[in-house]
């Protein structure tokens, strides 16, 4: 079984609401239970287990914390780009607890998660897309985060180009190909934030304030959002 890692944080936030969030977009699996003001998360090195990991990570999240399921406002989850199979489960997982317990769900781009992890400022979010592609996006932190560059697929010489020059870069995409992307924004990324990936401890805390808000959609309106739509390319087309 693999390592569990806890962690509890106290947060600001004038979103007192109850939310189960997790994502299965990487090789991790993370989960995050948002209880007003407490906001407890764990994450395990699932490799090609999600499915088998998601749900009793949840069940025992609620069990510790004396929750149930009928008392949470809202389910979020990582609804993409990522792992089209990771996708597919979360999104599936999502549904079927909402319909059970009669809860609204809410897809949050793991692109803007990643750059919640990062925690401010402006940010390129880059993950690797492999084939040698990257699913980049940039948001700079006002009231929220608001977007520069939306999400997209792209080759990393071929990265949207944005304004200023004092932007983050955070991601696997930056891991994978940190030297075409410098070269590619020439001066404009301050520096990067290593080891971030996209967390369920962050899709809670932006789905919160869209929950108040009630934009939480039925259980069948949830949909992964791949980004690329042809998973599989033939040869020639590569």
């Amino acid at each position: 079984m693999p390592v569990q890692r806890y962690s509890l944080h106290h947060i600001h936030s004038n979103h007192l609401l109850k939310i189960i969030a997790f994502d299965t977009s990487t090789e991790y699996c993370s989960i995050a239970l948002l209880l007003d003001s407490e906001l407890l998360s764990r994450e395990v090195l699932a490799e090609q287990r999600h499915s088998e990991l998601i749900l009793p990570m949840l069940q025992r999240a609620l069990e510790e914390t004396g929750m149930t399921l009928a008392q949470m406002d809202g389910i979020a989850f990582g609804a993409g780009p990522g792992s089209f199979t990771g996708l597919r489960i979360a999104c599936g997982v999502a549904q079927g607890l909402a319909f059970g317990a009669d809860l609204p769900v809410m897809g949050i781009c793991t692109l803007e998660a990643l750059a919640q992890e990062a925690g401010s400022g402006n940010v390129i979010a880059a993950l690797d897309a492999r084939m040698g592609e990257i699913y980049h996006a940039a948001y700079t932190k006002g009231d929220g985060w608001q977007s520069v560059s939306e999400p997209a697929l792209c080759l990393p010489q071929h990265a949207p180009l944005l304004p200023g020059r004092d932007w983050i870069g955070c991601g696997s995409g930056f891991s994978v190909y940190e030297e075409v992307l410098r070269t590619r924004y020439n001066g404009c990324v301050s520096h990067i934030v290593r080891g971030l990936r996209p967390h369920a401890r962050a899709i809670a805390q932006l789905a919160a304030p869209r929950f108040e808000k009630g934009s939480g959609l039925d259980p069948a309106a949830a949909a992964p959002f791949y980004i690329r739509n042809k998973v599989a390319l033939k040869e020639k087309e590569r």
